[in-house]
């Protein structure tokens, strides 16, 4: 079967674009071929900085043909209905039409209309401009003459030329010729734009990659990745050193090169006074270069790697020192910047009030900062006040929560109006992501105590499912109110979630909670301290999510869960013993016990059948109602002594042992029986099961 070879080659695709780009177009052709009528056996994409290239291999070689069966009028229709149907239908006589007969709706024309399918050749040529044209880049533009015209063509960069090659492996190839703004799809692409400029002739896919290859291009991205990595291990290896690996830079400097080289540059070791993370930060952000480490040890060295797209005769003499001078710039500025946010602040006088508000000590620098910050009135959000206003707000929350988290107050309350100083330091100007680790190394050289200079940094976290949970009990603290006061605040002037939309990262707040709480147990009344039940039902949705991502069944949560449950730590226990019990043997009987009773119950309420109050032992008559009244109440009273000690697995195995009672129960009784009192009484015990059951779960909620 036949295979299609097409590349979209540009003058620069940026780097974060390619890897979705690629996957769009191949979304984008074979949904196109495929609701045409062609199908495939396999298809692959491709991308470098200057080409989106797509694989398509046994793709068939023509649609098949089509017979469509069309509904049409009754026999007895009107004329204009008739004919209207004829030029639907694209016939020219009603004799052309058939007739089928309905039992109800009587006889009716039908036309039976003859679609031949369509060589792929002709299906490709057909789809591939409205693609082009229609592509989904986040930004695109417009060049050359053409583009002063109404509806010419948009790319990412200038379209320079298109590839298009149709056949089998061992016949020859075809070019389907389609044209978009002038551009027409050859068999001619373009190699390195350097080194081998020059136009090549291809056929199909793998002519395609080798020849590509002799021309200074490699084309698949994965293969460029691991050639960086393994040639800047080696490099970094061969000079005694370690590669500081980094997956994102890896994948945008696999963006920017063709023909990846790998190469050492240099700075002078004076620089290296400077935080390991600044250093990687600039030489990352300015330069697309990875930072280096002695063997053993965590600091970094005074080496760096670069990857360059061009393999020089000077073996890359100019290109390291021109590199060299830039992250040397970039470095000077970084130091400049580490050294002015440990000084003195030029307008300390003015910055008196706010230093009294917040207890500050206007001798040291990160206090100083924080005055300033609030000096400045710096807007935390145009409905929520500001920044100053915030960490008020915070240091009120954070009080009431150490109370519950056994922190330490005043440590506390120093890291809460310590924690937001560094975003007026010039280091997170410069760096916004590292906002809190500043503030630790400025708290540290201040000489705060280490719970504080820990909340500084630990406060934002955690940022996302993967990342850490704080572990100090101050850290803990702060953390939760920050988060906290995030979420009621966007709460409460209805800025909330919606769809996928989540500007403020709210969700990943919430998650942040949840995840403190249960990895560090901590028990929070969450209704009671954000006095929200949408909000409270906001946390449900992270906690549901999170328990699901650790393996927790849907219905065991929703069993346990209530829409006034606050104790989310309390949840997660539940739901962890009723997760290991409920596939035992007792978990089963308990299960099988409860729904029995309970769906008799929910079925007589259901109907409105009269329930008594409370079970009247003088109304039990047969020993088998009044085994079961003992053996709840004996249950109920062992579970409820488990539960108080929130031994949740106790509890259940105590309610387990209800099975056998149970069954003779309804082996023995008739539970609706002719004399009202008696099944009214009947009814109240087994109400006394579902009572006791509760305490654990809803195991009406339970499946199985």
């Amino acid at each position: 079967m036949p295979d299609l070879l097409l590349e979209l080659r540009s003058e620069e695709i940026p780097a974060r674009m390619q890897r979705k780009a690629a996957g769009d177009l191949k979304k984008l052709v074979t949904d196109a071929l495929v609701e045409a009528g062609l199908s495939y056996e396999g298809a692959r994409e491709y991308w470098t900085p200057r080409r989106l290239t797509l694989d398509i291999r046994g793709l068939t070689a023509r649609s098949a043909d089509v017979l469509e069966e069309r509904k049409g009028p009754r026999t007895d229709a009107n004329e204009k209905a008739i004919e209207g149907f004829l030029r639907g239908a694209g016939l020219s006589s009603i004799s052309e039409a058939q007739v089928q007969s309905d039992p109800k709706k009587g006889d009716f024309y039908v036309a039976i209309i003859s679609k031949p399918g369509r060589a792929a050749e002709e299906i490709v040529a057909a789809v591939m401009p409205d693609i082009v044209r229609n592509f989904p880049w986040p930004k695109s533009m417009r060049w050359g003459k053409a583009s002063a015209k109404p509806g010419s063509l948009r790319w990412v960069r200038p379209l320079q030329s298109i590839v298009c090659t149709f056949g089998t492996e061992h016949e020859e190839t075809v070019v389907i010729p389609f044209e978009i703004d002038g551009i027409v799809a050859s068999n001619v692409t373009y190699g390195h734009r350097f080194h081998a400029p020059d136009a090549i002739t291809v056929k199909r896919f793998d002519d395609y990659v080798s020849s590509l290859e002799k021309a200074n291009v490699i084309l698949d991205a994965e293969r460029r990745k691991d050639i960086i990595l393994h040639d800047a291990r080696d490099v970094a290896f061969a000079n005694g050193l370690e590669l500081v690996e980094d997956e994102g830079l890896l994948e945008e400097v696999s963006g920017l090169v063709e023909w990846p080289q790998v190469l050492m540059g240099s700075f002078e070791e004076d620089y290296l006074s400077i935080p390991s993370e600044i250093i990687r930060l600039t030489i990352k952000t300015n330069q697309k270069c990875f930072v280096t480490r002695p063997q053993v040890g965590e600091t970094l060295s005074n080496r760096f790697i670069l990857v360059s797209n061009i393999q020089a005769t000077d073996g890359g003499k100019e290109i390291i020192h021109g590199n060299g001078k830039v992250v040397r710039a970039r470095l000077s500025d970084a130091l400049h910047f580490w050294k002015r946010d440990q000084g003195d602040l030029p307008d300390l006088e003015t910055l008196e009030a706010s230093a009294a508000k917040f207890g500050l000590d206007l001798k040291k620098p990160l206090d100083q900062r924080m005055a300033k910050l609030d000096a400045l009135n710096v807007t935390f959000h145009a409905k929520l006040g500001s920044q100053g206003e915030r960490v008020a707000r915070i240091r009120a929350l954070a009080a009431d929560l150490a109370k519950i988290t056994g922190a330490d107050a005043a440590l506390v309350d120093r890291a809460v109006v310590l924690a937001k100083a560094d975003l007026r330091t010039e280091a997170v100007g410069e760096f916004p992501e590292l906002q809190g680790l500043m503030g630790r190394k400025y708290a540290v050289l201040q000489g705060e105590n280490a719970s504080v200079a820990a909340a500084i940094e630990d406060h934002y976290k955690p940022q996302g499912p993967s990342d850490r949970v704080p572990e100090d009990k101050v850290a803990i603290t702060v953390a939760l109110a920050d988060k906290l006061d995030t979420l009621v605040g966007f709460w409460a002037i209805d800025e909330k979630p919606t769809g996928s939309k989540d500007p403020y990262a709210l969700r990943r707040a919430a998650l942040g909670v949840v995840r403190i709480l249960l990895e560090r147990g901590v028990r929070l009344p969450l209704l009671a301290t954000t006095k929200d039940a949408d909000l409270l039902a906001f946390f449900h949705d992270r906690l549901k999510v999170y328990l699901r991502d650790l393996g927790a069944r849907h219905d065991l949560i929703d069993a346990v869960l209530t829409p006034v449950t606050d104790d989310l730590l309390m949840v997660a226990r539940r739901v962890e013993a009723l997760t290991a019990f409920i596939t035992s043997e007792d978990g089963k009987n308990l299960l099988a016990g409860t729904k029995r009773a309970t769906q008799l119950l929910a079925a007589e309420e259901k109907k409105g059948t009269v329930v008594a109050d409370s079970v009247s032992e003088a109304l039990l008559k047969l020993d088998a109602e009044k085994d079961l009244f003992a053996a709840v109440k004996a249950a109920s009273a062992e579970a409820s002594d488990a539960i108080a000690k929130e031994d949740f697995r106790s509890a259940m195995a105590a309610l387990s042992k209800l099975r056998a009672p149970v069954d003779r129960f309804f082996e023995d009784v008739l539970v609706n029986d002719e004399d009202a009192a008696i099944r009214a009484n009947r009814l109240a015990l087994l109400r006394l099961i579902r009572e006791a059951t509760s305490t654990v779960a809803d195991f009406s909620k339970i499946a199985g």
